[in-house]
Protein backbone atom coordinates (compact mmCIF):
# COMPACT_ATOMS: atom_id res chain seq x y z
CA UNK A 1 0.00 0.00 0.00
CA UNK A 2 1.26 3.45 -0.90
CA UNK A 3 0.27 6.77 0.53
CA UNK A 4 -1.08 9.18 -2.04
CA UNK A 5 -4.45 10.61 -2.93
CA UNK A 6 -7.09 9.69 -0.37
CA UNK A 7 -9.74 7.48 -1.96
CA UNK A 8 -13.43 8.01 -1.24
CA UNK A 9 -15.62 5.04 -2.12
CA UNK A 10 -19.41 5.11 -1.85
CA UNK A 11 -21.62 2.04 -1.51
CA UNK A 12 -21.94 1.40 -5.24
CA UNK A 13 -18.17 1.60 -5.69
CA UNK A 14 -17.70 -0.82 -2.79
CA UNK A 15 -20.23 -3.18 -4.39
CA UNK A 16 -18.27 -3.08 -7.65
CA UNK A 17 -15.05 -4.18 -5.95
CA UNK A 18 -16.26 -6.67 -3.30
CA UNK A 19 -17.09 -10.24 -4.36
CA UNK A 20 -18.62 -12.76 -1.95
CA UNK A 21 -16.59 -15.82 -2.95
CA UNK A 22 -13.30 -13.96 -2.45
CA UNK A 23 -14.62 -12.41 0.76
CA UNK A 24 -15.43 -15.80 2.35
CA UNK A 25 -11.80 -16.88 1.94
CA UNK A 26 -10.58 -13.56 3.33
CA UNK A 27 -12.78 -13.98 6.40
CA UNK A 28 -11.30 -17.42 7.09
CA UNK A 29 -7.80 -15.93 7.02
CA UNK A 30 -8.87 -12.99 9.23
CA UNK A 31 -10.36 -15.34 11.84
CA UNK A 32 -7.20 -17.48 11.86
CA UNK A 33 -5.03 -14.39 12.35
CA UNK A 34 -7.24 -13.13 15.17
CA UNK A 35 -7.26 -16.41 17.11
CA UNK A 36 -3.50 -16.78 16.58
CA UNK A 37 -2.90 -13.46 18.36
CA UNK A 38 -1.70 -11.65 15.24
CA UNK A 39 -4.33 -8.91 15.52
CA UNK A 40 -4.50 -5.94 17.90
CA UNK A 41 -8.20 -5.33 18.39
CA UNK A 42 -9.99 -4.00 21.46
CA UNK A 43 -13.57 -5.09 21.99
CA UNK A 44 -15.98 -2.74 20.23
CA UNK A 45 -16.75 0.42 22.20
CA UNK A 46 -20.45 1.25 22.12
CA UNK A 47 -22.23 4.46 23.11
CA UNK A 48 -26.02 4.22 23.56
CA UNK A 49 -27.93 7.02 21.80
CA UNK A 50 -31.27 7.11 23.60
CA UNK A 51 -33.54 8.62 22.42
CA UNK A 52 -34.13 7.46 19.73
CA UNK A 53 -32.77 4.08 20.83
CA UNK A 54 -29.60 3.66 18.79
CA UNK A 55 -25.99 2.68 19.33
CA UNK A 56 -22.74 4.21 18.08
CA UNK A 57 -19.86 1.75 17.84
CA UNK A 58 -16.11 2.23 17.31
CA UNK A 59 -14.09 -0.71 15.99
CA UNK A 60 -10.33 -0.24 15.39
CA UNK A 61 -7.87 -2.98 14.43
CA UNK A 62 -4.26 -3.52 13.45
CA UNK A 63 -3.91 -6.66 11.33
CA UNK A 64 -0.86 -8.27 9.69
CA UNK A 65 -1.61 -6.30 6.51
CA UNK A 66 -3.92 -3.48 7.50
CA UNK A 67 -4.75 -0.69 9.91
CA UNK A 68 -8.00 1.15 10.31
CA UNK A 69 -11.33 1.36 12.01
CA UNK A 70 -15.04 1.22 11.39
CA UNK A 71 -17.56 3.59 12.86
CA UNK A 72 -20.94 1.87 12.89
CA UNK A 73 -24.39 2.98 13.96
CA UNK A 74 -27.15 0.55 14.88
CA UNK A 75 -30.61 2.14 15.05
CA UNK A 76 -33.38 -0.52 15.26
CA UNK A 77 -36.12 2.18 15.05
CA UNK A 78 -34.91 2.95 11.50
CA UNK A 79 -36.74 -0.16 10.28
CA UNK A 80 -40.03 1.69 10.80
CA UNK A 81 -38.72 4.63 8.72
CA UNK A 82 -37.60 2.50 5.75
CA UNK A 83 -33.98 3.33 6.58
CA UNK A 84 -31.06 0.91 7.14
CA UNK A 85 -30.74 -0.16 10.77
CA UNK A 86 -26.95 -0.40 10.31
CA UNK A 87 -24.84 2.34 8.73
CA UNK A 88 -21.07 2.58 8.79
CA UNK A 89 -17.91 4.27 7.55
CA UNK A 90 -14.49 2.60 7.31
CA UNK A 91 -11.15 4.41 7.41
CA UNK A 92 -8.06 2.60 6.13
CA UNK A 93 -4.57 3.79 7.09
CA UNK A 94 -1.11 2.86 5.84
CA UNK A 95 0.40 0.67 8.61
CA UNK A 96 3.90 1.91 7.70
CA UNK A 97 3.26 5.64 7.97
CA UNK A 98 -0.21 6.04 9.49
CA UNK A 99 -1.30 8.06 6.46
CA UNK A 100 -4.98 7.75 5.52
CA UNK A 101 -5.50 5.65 2.40
CA UNK A 102 -9.24 5.41 1.93
CA UNK A 103 -12.59 6.31 3.40
CA UNK A 104 -15.37 4.01 2.27
CA UNK A 105 -19.00 3.34 2.99
CA UNK A 106 -19.16 0.48 5.47
CA UNK A 107 -22.83 -0.48 5.35
CA UNK A 108 -22.39 -2.94 2.51
CA UNK A 109 -19.07 -4.17 3.93
CA UNK A 110 -20.84 -4.96 7.22
CA UNK A 111 -23.69 -6.71 5.41
CA UNK A 112 -21.44 -8.82 3.20
CA UNK A 113 -18.64 -9.71 5.63
CA UNK A 114 -21.17 -10.85 8.26
CA UNK A 115 -22.74 -13.24 5.78
CA UNK A 116 -19.30 -14.31 4.54
CA UNK A 117 -18.25 -15.27 8.08
CA UNK A 118 -21.46 -17.29 8.51
CA UNK A 119 -20.75 -19.00 5.19
CA UNK A 120 -17.24 -19.83 6.33
CA UNK A 121 -18.65 -21.27 9.58
CA UNK A 122 -21.24 -23.25 7.65
CA UNK A 123 -18.63 -24.66 5.29
CA UNK A 124 -16.64 -25.77 8.31
CA UNK A 125 -19.36 -26.97 10.70
CA UNK A 126 -22.48 -27.97 8.75
CA UNK A 127 -23.07 -31.41 7.29
CA UNK A 128 -21.59 -31.65 3.77
CA UNK A 129 -24.95 -32.88 2.48
CA UNK A 130 -27.05 -30.17 4.14
CA UNK A 131 -30.16 -29.62 2.01
CA UNK A 132 -32.63 -27.53 4.06
CA UNK A 133 -31.91 -23.92 5.08
CA UNK A 134 -34.07 -21.97 7.55
CA UNK A 135 -33.79 -18.18 7.75
CA UNK A 136 -35.35 -16.41 10.74
CA UNK A 137 -35.45 -12.78 9.65
CA UNK A 138 -36.13 -10.98 6.37
CA UNK A 139 -33.87 -7.91 6.26
CA UNK A 140 -30.67 -7.15 4.38
CA UNK A 141 -28.70 -9.68 6.43
CA UNK A 142 -31.18 -12.41 5.53
CA UNK A 143 -30.71 -11.66 1.82
CA UNK A 144 -26.94 -11.51 2.09
CA UNK A 145 -26.84 -14.79 4.02
CA UNK A 146 -28.79 -16.62 1.32
CA UNK A 147 -26.31 -15.38 -1.29
CA UNK A 148 -23.29 -16.41 0.79
CA UNK A 149 -24.59 -19.76 2.03
CA UNK A 150 -25.54 -20.86 -1.47
CA UNK A 151 -21.82 -20.67 -2.32
CA UNK A 152 -20.89 -23.30 0.30
CA UNK A 153 -23.88 -25.68 0.31
CA UNK A 154 -26.44 -26.81 -2.28
CA UNK A 155 -29.87 -26.32 -0.70
CA UNK A 156 -32.98 -28.03 -2.07
CA UNK A 157 -35.32 -26.06 0.19
CA UNK A 158 -35.21 -22.66 1.89
CA UNK A 159 -37.70 -21.77 4.63
CA UNK A 160 -38.38 -18.27 5.91
CA UNK A 161 -39.95 -16.82 9.03
CA UNK A 162 -39.96 -13.20 10.11
CA UNK A 163 -41.75 -11.19 12.80
CA UNK A 164 -43.04 -9.09 9.87
CA UNK A 165 -45.22 -11.41 7.80
CA UNK A 166 -45.41 -9.18 4.72
CA UNK A 167 -41.62 -8.76 4.69
CA UNK A 168 -41.22 -12.53 5.02
CA UNK A 169 -43.54 -13.16 2.08
CA UNK A 170 -41.73 -10.65 -0.13
CA UNK A 171 -38.32 -12.04 0.82
CA UNK A 172 -39.44 -15.62 0.21
CA UNK A 173 -40.79 -14.65 -3.20
CA UNK A 174 -37.47 -13.05 -4.13
CA UNK A 175 -35.38 -16.11 -3.28
CA UNK A 176 -37.81 -18.91 -4.12
CA UNK A 177 -38.47 -19.92 -0.50
CA UNK A 178 -41.46 -20.95 1.60
CA UNK A 179 -42.84 -18.93 4.52
CA UNK A 180 -43.92 -20.73 7.69
CA UNK A 181 -43.83 -20.45 11.47
CA UNK A 182 -40.46 -20.23 13.20
CA UNK A 183 -40.91 -23.73 14.64
CA UNK A 184 -41.91 -25.27 11.31
CA UNK A 185 -39.02 -23.53 9.56
CA UNK A 186 -36.46 -24.83 12.04
CA UNK A 187 -37.67 -28.41 12.57
CA UNK A 188 -35.76 -30.70 10.24
CA UNK A 189 -33.55 -27.90 8.88
CA UNK A 190 -29.85 -28.66 8.39
CA UNK A 191 -28.66 -25.05 8.58
CA UNK A 192 -30.44 -22.28 10.49
CA UNK A 193 -29.69 -18.56 10.47
CA UNK A 194 -31.11 -16.08 12.99
CA UNK A 195 -30.86 -12.52 11.72
CA UNK A 196 -33.44 -10.51 13.67
CA UNK A 197 -33.53 -7.49 15.95
CA UNK A 198 -35.27 -9.54 18.64
CA UNK A 199 -34.44 -8.93 22.28
CA UNK A 200 -36.01 -12.21 23.42
CA UNK A 201 -35.34 -15.75 22.22
CA UNK A 202 -37.08 -16.73 18.99
CA UNK A 203 -35.38 -20.11 18.49
CA UNK A 204 -35.83 -23.04 20.86
CA UNK A 205 -33.32 -25.83 21.24
CA UNK A 206 -36.15 -28.36 21.27
CA UNK A 207 -36.80 -27.57 17.60
CA UNK A 208 -33.25 -28.32 16.43
CA UNK A 209 -32.50 -31.41 14.38
CA UNK A 210 -29.58 -33.42 15.80
CA UNK A 211 -26.42 -32.54 13.88
CA UNK A 212 -27.71 -29.27 12.45
CA UNK A 213 -25.74 -26.02 12.41
CA UNK A 214 -26.98 -22.60 13.60
CA UNK A 215 -25.52 -19.21 12.67
CA UNK A 216 -26.78 -16.84 15.40
CA UNK A 217 -26.20 -13.33 14.09
CA UNK A 218 -28.61 -10.99 15.90
CA UNK A 219 -28.75 -10.16 19.64
CA UNK A 220 -25.52 -8.17 19.75
CA UNK A 221 -26.14 -6.65 23.16
CA UNK A 222 -25.49 -8.28 26.58
CA UNK A 223 -29.19 -8.27 27.52
CA UNK A 224 -30.62 -9.38 24.14
CA UNK A 225 -31.45 -12.97 23.12
CA UNK A 226 -32.29 -14.91 19.94
CA UNK A 227 -31.63 -18.47 21.19
CA UNK A 228 -33.03 -20.06 24.34
CA UNK A 229 -30.94 -21.85 26.98
CA UNK A 230 -31.57 -25.29 25.44
CA UNK A 231 -30.19 -24.18 22.09
CA UNK A 232 -27.12 -22.69 23.78
CA UNK A 233 -26.30 -26.05 25.42
CA UNK A 234 -25.00 -27.35 22.08
CA UNK A 235 -21.38 -27.09 20.85
CA UNK A 236 -20.73 -23.34 20.88
CA UNK A 237 -18.30 -21.51 18.61
CA UNK A 238 -17.66 -17.76 18.65
CA UNK A 239 -15.61 -15.28 16.64
CA UNK A 240 -14.06 -13.83 19.82
CA UNK A 241 -14.26 -15.22 23.36
CA UNK A 242 -13.63 -11.80 24.87
CA UNK A 243 -16.35 -10.13 22.80
CA UNK A 244 -18.85 -12.93 23.41
CA UNK A 245 -18.43 -12.64 27.18
CA UNK A 246 -19.03 -8.88 27.03
CA UNK A 247 -21.56 -8.42 24.23
CA UNK A 248 -23.60 -11.58 23.64
CA UNK A 249 -26.76 -11.94 25.72
CA UNK A 250 -27.19 -15.44 24.30
CA UNK A 251 -23.85 -16.47 25.83
CA UNK A 252 -23.91 -14.38 29.01
CA UNK A 253 -27.50 -15.01 30.11
CA UNK A 254 -27.48 -18.73 29.30
CA UNK A 255 -24.16 -19.35 31.02
CA UNK A 256 -23.13 -21.34 27.95
CA UNK A 257 -19.62 -22.78 27.73
CA UNK A 258 -17.65 -21.66 24.70
CA UNK A 259 -16.00 -24.60 22.95
CA UNK A 260 -13.72 -22.66 20.59
CA UNK A 261 -13.18 -19.58 18.48
CA UNK A 262 -13.84 -20.22 14.81
CA UNK A 263 -10.27 -19.25 13.93
CA UNK A 264 -8.92 -22.04 16.15
CA UNK A 265 -10.88 -24.59 14.14
CA UNK A 266 -9.81 -23.17 10.79
CA UNK A 267 -6.20 -23.41 11.98
CA UNK A 268 -6.69 -27.07 12.91
CA UNK A 269 -6.05 -26.49 16.61
CA UNK A 270 -9.35 -28.06 17.72
CA UNK A 271 -11.77 -30.51 16.02
CA UNK A 272 -14.81 -29.09 14.22
CA UNK A 273 -17.26 -31.63 15.76
CA UNK A 274 -19.29 -31.50 12.55
CA UNK A 275 -21.39 -34.54 13.46
CA UNK A 276 -22.80 -32.73 16.51
CA UNK A 277 -25.29 -29.88 16.77
CA UNK A 278 -23.25 -26.69 16.48
CA UNK A 279 -23.94 -23.04 17.22
CA UNK A 280 -21.84 -20.19 15.83
CA UNK A 281 -22.48 -16.97 17.74
CA UNK A 282 -21.42 -14.16 15.42
CA UNK A 283 -20.80 -10.69 16.80
CA UNK A 284 -18.62 -9.21 14.06
CA UNK A 285 -15.09 -7.92 14.50
CA UNK A 286 -12.98 -5.05 13.22
CA UNK A 287 -10.44 -7.49 11.75
CA UNK A 288 -13.20 -8.70 9.41
CA UNK A 289 -13.99 -5.13 8.33
CA UNK A 290 -10.34 -4.31 7.67
CA UNK A 291 -9.83 -7.51 5.66
CA UNK A 292 -12.91 -6.74 3.57
CA UNK A 293 -11.92 -3.09 3.13
CA UNK A 294 -8.47 -4.16 1.94
CA UNK A 295 -10.08 -6.28 -0.79
CA UNK A 296 -12.03 -3.21 -1.91
CA UNK A 297 -9.00 -0.93 -1.73
CA UNK A 298 -6.71 -3.24 -3.68
CA UNK A 299 -9.30 -3.81 -6.38
CA UNK A 300 -10.06 -0.09 -6.66
CA UNK A 301 -6.40 0.98 -6.84
CA UNK A 302 -5.57 -1.76 -9.36
CA UNK A 303 -7.87 -0.04 -11.85
CA UNK A 304 -6.44 3.46 -11.33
Amino acid sequence: MKSGNLLFLDEEQVRKHLRMKELILAMEKALIDFSAGKVVQPVRQVIPVDPPGGFYGMMPALTPKGLGQKIVTFYPPNAEKNLPTHMATILLNDPETGAPLAVMDGRLVTEMRTAAVSAAATKLLASPDAKILAILGSGVQARSHVEALRLVRQFDEIRVWSPNKSHAEQFAKEIGAKTMSAEDAVRGADVIVTVTSSKISILRGAWLKSGCHVNAVGACRPDWRELDDDAMKNVLFVDSREAAMKESGDVILSGAKIYAELGEVFAGKVPSRTNETTIFKSLGMAVEDIAAALLVYRSATATL
